[in-house]
């Protein structure tokens, strides 16, 4: 089972990313409307990937980002944005995001996102005979 976590206080921008999530066998989304609700919902619950929009009612999401690796460094998170691929990195280095989605991502996005979720819970995963 794969929990992820939506954030976004306009739904329709994620519309087509989460009916696309939705549809894979084995994935559990949630929604928050807020970067603070979000933050509140992850220190409760164990989520594998954090989805944030561009802007939230109450942070951006790169701040939201900020704060996420404070409660959990090990969380995946991606963001959605409309900054350049160069610009996004420089704005976001040091804040372990996984991917940069575009700011009303769609099937293609949430595919990739999904792969690179499995992809990197299967690496970090340890064998039943003990070492990685």
């Amino acid at each position: 089972m794969h929990r992820l976590l939506l954030v976004t206080s306009n739904k329709d921008s994620f519309s087509l990313l989460a009916s696309t999530l939705a549809a894979q066998d084995g994935v559990d989304l949630s929604w928050a409307q807020s970067g603070a609700k979000a933050l509140d919902m992850i220190s409760d619950t164990a989520f594998d990937l954090v989805v944030t929009a561009e802007r939230l009612d109450d942070m951006t999401g790169l701040e939201f980002a900020a704060k996420l690796i404070s409660i959990n460094p090990m969380i995946n998170c991606a963001a959605a944005s409309s900054l350049s691929p160069e610009d996004f990195h420089e704005a976001s280095e040091g804040l372990g995001l996984m991917d940069q989605l575009s700011p009303r991502p769609g099937k293609e996005e949430a595919e990739t996102l999904l792969q690179r979720l499995v992809f990197l819970k299967d690496r970090m995963s340890i064998p039943s005979g003990g070492r990685p």
